[in-house]
C-alpha cells in the first residue's frame, strides 16, 4: 500500500471555509464612507484599513497579545484618524461581528470536510467565542480548533501553527496547511516547513503576501483526493 501523502490537515476558516469576508469588510467601509462623507471609495478604505490591520497583528503576539476585536478596533481608529474622522468606530465593528458569528459557508468546503479522512484542525486568526459560535451555527466538525486567542498568536506567527500540529499530534513535515492568504497562511506555514495549499478564490480579500505556495487551487473541490491519495499529479514544491 502506498504511503499516505500527509498525516494531518490545518485549514483556515474565514475566507477559506467561509465566504463573504471581503464583502463584509467592504460593506462596513461603504457605511463609513456614506455616513462620514469621505472622498475615498469603500474599496480604497478597505485596503487602507487592511494594511494597518496586518501591522497591528504583527505587534500583537505573545506577551503583547491583543484580541482580534482589539486589533480591528485599533486599526480602524488609526485609519479613520488619518482621514480626520472622529466618529466612534465601535458601531461599525458591531456590524463586522455579525459576519464573524454567522458567515456563509462555501459549498465546496462542506464537501471537503465531509470527504476528507485525515484529521483536520481549524487554525484561525479569530477570537474564540465568535469562531465557536460560527462553527456551531453551521454544524461543522473539526478534529481540533485553535484560535489566535487560544495560542496568543496570529498567523503568520509560527506559534499558532505549532499549536495546531500539537493538537493533531502531527509533525510539520507530515502536515499541510490550506488557506486563502499568501501572507498569513502560506508564508506562516512555510516558516515551519509545512506544505501549503493556497485557495485563490474570486473576490478574495486584500492580501499583502508574496509567498509562493506549494499548490494553488481555485476552491476545495477535489482537494481531499489530492491530499489523501496524491491524485492530480506532482506539483512543483509540493510533496
Amino acid at each position: 500500500m502506498a504511503k499516505r501523502r500527509f498525516d494531518g490537515i490545518l485549514i483556515d476558516f474565514y475566507g477559506t471555509v467561509c465566504a463573504g469576508d471581503r464583502e463584509a469588510v467592504e460593506d462596513v467601509c461603504r457605511r463609513i464612507v456614506g455616513e462620514c462623507r469621505l472622498s475615498v471609495s469603500p474599496q480604497e478604505l478597505a485596503v487602507s484599513w487592511g494594511e494597518r490591520f496586518f501591522g497591528v497583528l504583527e505587534q500583537s503576539n505573545g506577551e503583547s497579545f491583543r484580541t482580534l476585536y482589539e486589533c480591528v478596533l485599533r486599526s480602524l481608529e488609526a485609519t479613520l484618524e488619518r482621514l480626520n474622522v472622529a466618529d466612534d468606530p465601535q458601531p461599525y465593528l458591531a456590524q463586522l461581528e455579525e459576519y464573524w458569528l454567522d458567515p456563509p459557508i462555501h459549498l465546496d468546503a462542506l464537501d471537503f470536510l465531509r470527504q476528507v479522512e485525515l484529521p483536520v484542525c481549524c487554525v484561525s486568526n479569530a477570537d474564540t467565542a465568535p469562531l465557536t459560535a460560527a462553527i456551531r451555527e453551521h454544524g461543522l466538525r473539526f478534529d481540533a480548533v485553535v484560535t489566535s486567542e487560544d495560542a496568543r498568536s496570529y498567523k503568520p506567527d509560527p506559534a499558532i501553527f505549532r499549536c495546531g500540529l500539537e493538537m493533531l499530534g502531527v509533525s510539520a513535515d507530515r502536515a499541510v496547511h490550506i488557506g486563502d492568504s499568501l501572507h498569513a497562511d502560506v508564508w506562516g506555514a512555510s516558516k515551519l516547513g509545512i506544505a501549503t495549499v493556497w485557495v485563490c478564490r474570486e473576490n478574495r480579500i486584500h492580501d499583502i503576501g508574496t509567498a509562493s505556495p506549494g499548490l494553488t487551487v481555485a476552491g476545495l473541490a477535489g482537494l481531499s483526493d489530492i491530499l489523501q491519495n496524491g491524485h492530480g499529479g506532482p506539483q512543483p514544491g509540493f510533496p
